[in-house]
């Protein structure tokens, strides 16, 4: 089977593309295109899905990525880091050919950003706390600063779990209504004292609230296809003792 690409309109022409667990040697509860070293899967095999991934999107690239901690810190690469040195922080910058910008995800929202202009691309990784905490203006800052103009930065919201699959409870609803209220729009009533969330609509929110020229949102729901994506949430509710990562992938032109 092959690596299974997904691609956003508004980066035509852009090297992208989010994936998921199509196309991968990992097996088991990890079976497919499984990239995350936080898994218990088998390092060779993680490392064989990373080279596939990178080649099936951006081929002749050396893939960057960073250790996720759900923060808004946003970092500019120049090269890539050790496997085993990789810095905390939940978004990625560059304005170099030869890098591929790589955000792993199993229900949160990954984004990608590009300025062609400029030649500046993005990712990042914004679950909700990532999201709330401002990973999203700090990666549209970050990319400022080596030339980005925030007007023409396009932004693509890939696979991530659906309102429909993303039950909360009042606590979680009282953190985003506390912070504003017009938050309360991306909640509807579940069963008694929960929700559901719309992680993917709040986080095109935010991108709007940074003042991006446009946004695309692709509308994939990682919890309810469990052929095609890695799910946190999924795995948890079915008591499997680990889970995949997916990634999503960016690289200027070579």
């Amino acid at each position: 089977m092959s690596v299974d690409v997904i691609r956003a309109k508004l980066l035509y022409g852009v090297r992208h593309g989010f994936l998921g667990r199509r196309g991968g040697v990992s097996e088991g509860v990890c079976a497919g295109l499984n990239v995350g070293w936080g898994s218990s899967d088998d390092r060779e095999l993680v490392r064989e899905n990373r080279r596939r991934a990178v080649e099936a999107v951006a081929p002749g690239t050396k893939l960057v990525t960073v250790h996720q901690v759900h923060s808004p810190v946003a970092l500019a690469a120049t090269e890539p880091w050790p496997d085993d040195a990789r810095p905390p922080a939940d978004a990625i910058v560059t304005d170099r050919p030869g890098l591929a910008l790589g955000i792993l995800t199993a229900d949160c929202t990954p984004v990608l950003f590009a300025d062609r202009e400029a030649g500046v691309i993005g990712a990042a990784h914004a679950g909700w706390k990532g999201a709330v905490g401002g990973v999203i203006g700090a990666t549209v800052e970050a990319m400022e600063r080596l030339g980005a103009k925030r007007e023409n930065v396009v932004a693509a919201v890939g696979p991530t779990i659906a309102r429909k699959s993303y039950e909360v409870d009042e606590g979680f609803f009282s953190r985003f209504a506390e912070q504003d209220e017009v938050n309360e729009r991306f909640f509807t009533d579940g069963k008694p004292g929960h929700y559901q969330f719309d992680l993917e609509g709040y986080v095109v929110s935010r991108l709007a609230e940074a003042g991006l020229g446009r946004v695309e949102a692709l509308g994939l729901d990682t919890y309810s296809d469990p052929e095609r994506f890695y799910s946190f949430r999924r795995a948890t509710h079915r008591g499997e003792p680990d889970y995949g990562r997916q990634i999503s992938l960016i690289a200027l032109p070579s």
